[in-house]
């Protein structure tokens, strides 16, 4: 990664560049692609650093909120989303990995940011039958009956064409966008000096260290560049979803398949958003949708790799009343303690449990330096109460799981990007849902299929694999007791074993035991000599104090100077308990 070549000062409501003392290389700073990109970026950060994106957060220092209205108006977050598009894949994409940090930017820009969509020109069909040769090694009249030189969809990394096979199989073929490794490296270099810069210089990037946000981008990014890897994720979600018929996923077509081609079975459907009201008539849209969600809660909560960009875009109506799930570059897996603790989320906030909730929340979360407990238990019961009198059709979970993550966010509480991807997820859902239903409602359904989950998770768990691998713990278990009993008897006959307890100080105890028996033996001591005293009244004596046995005065004395002596020393030697 290049040095950092510039850093910032604020200068009333703008920003001013000056050059630091180690530049990069000039051959980098002079490419005319990353001067562009840095001259991008700086407009985004000028245009969006007095609005309400960086509000709150530790960068809003090198802005002036203060009188600037009419900013505040034009930079509305739906705007952000548009010039992220304008500026191409690179940055669309890193919006929507963005989306996904309820830590960093508002609600509003959270939920603008997640419905970024890359519908751009498409490229020629001449690259396309260059590519397609150059990947396949034949031409397409060698390996299709026919290709339609005019795409279906168009996106940023790719386009897709509807097509035949030589062995008569609809397929659609998505080639990737001829230069587009290129230009997101570019990007990416840009991107990484900005990153690094804002993480050694500004507190901002001290605390949400860009550059690891940076690198699991990068890493996101190159997996759905490589359709190698969506046709593996085409397989693995359709052969988790053999149980629900009602979906469908399109095969991966392996010998029309490369890194930068993917031919798979064609979907003749329509856009779920899309669908008129006759067609809703004849379909069961209830049922249909309580298929699409238990497989959605199925693939995150059961198998832990989901499809995790369920846009309406993404997800059609076939010709038979089926769902299709096309698009499934971009993944997501949980690890298992990660789904258990999401089942136990949902199921919660599902009954209204907002103790509960929180609790999850703070299990699966990192606490930092300024996490306020009061304040985050106090928020969240706020939320979960104020959803329990909303009518169940209006009630968004995927909303819920959102404002969870921004609440600990505020709180001073590092929650995975995961559960905002699962917020995300459910809110696609939602929309998808009311597409069909507009009354059906989430929180039914998740109580309803909460039992089954859990079946499926314990069915999971009694894999052969699984099983085989408790039988072989439990073989070795068994191997060494005896062993293992043999040393605990011999310890025991030969006195060897030590039991330590750390449950309280023993010394500061036994000294409280020796304090308390002096004290005793003393008062027996004082007790004594009044006893004594009154006894030796009784006895007259040429050795008078004041008129009275001189003995029994001095006794008398002896007492007093005792019991006054214990008592100062027990106010004020003795520790105070400290207050709870």
């Amino acid at each position: 990664m290049v040095p950092e070549f510039f850093c910032i000062e604020r200068k009333s409501a703008f920003l001013v560049f000056r050059p630091i003392f180690e530049p990069m290389p000039i051959s980098t700073l002079l490419k005319p692609a990353v001067i562009k990109r840095y001259k991008d970026i700086v407009r985004l950060f000028i245009k969006y650093g007095r609005s309400d994106f960086f509000k709150n957060s530790e960068f809003e220092e090198f802005f002036d909120h203060s009188d600037d209205r009419s900013q505040k108006e034009t930079a509305a977050p739906e705007e952000l989303a548009k010039d992220l598009e304008k500026m191409g894949p690179t940055f669309i994409k890193l919006g929507q990995l963005l989306s996904t940090h309820a830590d960093l930017f508002p609600q509003s820009y959270l939920e603008a940011l997640s419905r970024l969509q890359d519908n751009v020109e498409p490229f020629s069909f001449a690259e396309v039958e260059e590519i397609i040769s150059s990947e396949l090694g034949f031409k397409i009249s060698k390996g299709f009956e026919y290709l339609e030189a005019e795409p279906i969809a168009a996106a940023s990394l790719g386009q897709v064409h509807r097509g035949v096979t030589i062995a008569g199989t609809p397929v659609a073929v998505k080639v990737q966008r001829p230069g587009i490794r290129k230009s997101i490296g570019e990007d990416l270099e840009a991107l990484y000096e900005i990153a690094n810069f804002l993480q050694n210089k500004t507190d901002f990037g001290k605390h949400y260290e860009p550059v690891k946000i940076l690198d699991q981008f990068r890493k996101s990014l190159m997996r759905e560049l490589d359709y190698k890897q969506e046709a593996r994720n085409l397989e693995i979600l359709k052969r988790n979803l053999q149980s629900f018929p009602r979906i469908f996923v399109p095969a991966p077509i392996d010998d029309y398949t490369t890194s930068i081609i993917l031919t798979m079975d064609y979907v003749q459907g329509k856009k779920i958003t899309t669908i008129g009201p006759l067609t809703k008539v004849e379909l069961d849209a209830a049922q249909l949708i309580d298929d699409l969600f238990r497989a959605y809660l199925h693939q995150i909560l059961v198998d832990g790799f989901f499809h995790a960009d369920p846009h309406p875009g993404n997800v059609l109506l076939t010709d038979d009343f089926r769902i299709a799930l096309i698009d499934v570059g971009m993944v997501a897996q949980f690890s298992p303690r990660l789904q258990e603790n999401l089942l136990g989320l949902l199921v919660v906030i599902s009954d209204g449990r907002s103790e509960e909730a929180a609790s999850i929340a703070l299990r699966i979360s990192e606490k930092t330096e300024d996490f306020d407990s009061q304040e985050f238990q106090r928020r969240v019961t706020d939320l979960i109460g104020e959803n329990q009198t909303v009518r169940p059709e209006a009630l968004q979970v995927g909303r819920l799981v959102m404002d969870i993550a921004r609440i600990s966010a505020s709180c001073g509480v590092k929650i995975p990007p995961e559960v905002t991807m699962l917020g995300k997820t459910l809110l696609n859902l939602d929309v998808v849902g009311r597409s069909l239903d507009p009354y059906f409602d989430p929180n039914e359904a998740i109580r309803k299929h909460s039992s089954e989950i859990l079946r499926h998770r314990m069915a999971k768990s009694l894999t052969p694999s699984n099983v085989l691998g408790t039988f072989i713990e439990t073989k070795e278990f068994l191997e060494r007791l005896p062993n293992r009993l043999n040393k605990i008897m011999d310890g025991i006959a030969e006195n060897n074993i030590k039991v330590t307890v750390d449950a309280f100080d023993e010394v500061k105890l036994m000294a409280g035991f020796q304090k308390v028996a002096n004290r005793i033996t003393v008062g027996l001591i004082i007790a004594a000599l009044i006893i004594g005293a009154a006894m030796l009244m009784r006895i007259e004596t040429s050795f008078r104090i004041l008129g009275y046995p001189g003995f029994a005065i001095l006794f008398f004395i002896a007492a007093a100077v005792g019991g006054i002596v214990l008592v100062i020393n027990i106010l004020f030697s003795d520790e105070k308990p400290a207050k709870k």
